[in-house]
């Protein structure tokens, strides 16, 4: 499992001014952003999306954010607001940690073997109920994701979060009954036939009316153009 790396992230502090100021950057190509915790002050930055976006691509928990040019300091990330059509960052939190203190943060939780599961190569539907996970660690420890094979699922089969395993510098928090995937049952065939004869049946019943009504119509019109 991959551990995070420290990616430098250069930023601009700033003056918070309000959300017309704040479009005012999106629309030059940055992103607004606040930085907190540390026993220091919260401090505003504007940072350049494209390098935002690649510092974040590029994996691990720990950002080293480099401010006006100043030695970096290691934040996490807090909170990432992205615009509801468009997906674009709107908004994003960074959080200053101590590399030699541990956090909490969110791991996604990737299924492997998905194909390969027995009870869906026989029709059953794979649910991935639980996506992520909260781990504690030291921030450079903190894996990007932590993998749950389910290549051996059976129809009814299910995995919890005490299957899941991290690495030995990481531990897993949560209850360890909650659900992560299951293989549930493919719908009944007998089901899927009963509804196709029900539609029949209406349909059938609702031609016979149709076939007189156009009858009636022709014979009718057939008067119209006698007279």
């Amino acid at each position: 499992m991959p551990q995070a790396q420290t990616t430098a992230l250069d930023a601009h502090s700033r003056v918070p001014s309000g959300s017309r100021s704040a479009r005012r950057l999106r629309r030059a190509g940055n992103v607004p952003g606040i930085v907190y915790g540390g026993g220091e002050q919260p401090l505003a930055f504007e940072v350049n999306a494209r390098e935002l976006r690649n510092a974040l691509a590029q994996g691990g928990a720990v950002l080293d954010l480099q401010l006006d040019g100043a030695t970096g300091t290691p934040v996490v990330l807090k909170e990432l607001v992205r615009h509801p059509v468009s997906g674009a960052t709107m908004h994003i939190d960074l959080l200053r940690v101590r590399l030699d203190v541990a956090i909490q943060a969110q791991v996604t939780i990737e299924l492997t073997g998905t194909n390969d599961a027995p009870g869906v190569k026989v029709g059953g539907v794979l649910e991935h109920s639980t996506r992520e996970v909260t781990v504690e660690a030291l921030p450079t420890d903190i894996p990007d994701e932590i993998s749950l094979d389910v290549s051996t699922l059976e129809i009814g089969d299910s995995l919890t979060l005490a299957s899941l395993s991290a690495p030995a510098a990481v531990r897993i928090l949560g209850d360890p009954d909650t659900l992560i995937a299951t293989v549930s049952a493919p719908r009944l065939q007998i089901e899927d036939e009963t509804e196709i004869e029900t539609e029949t049946a209406v349909v059938g019943e609702g031609e016979a009316p149709e076939t007189e009504a156009e009858t009636g119509g022709a014979s009718a019109g057939g008067e119209s153009d006698g007279g």
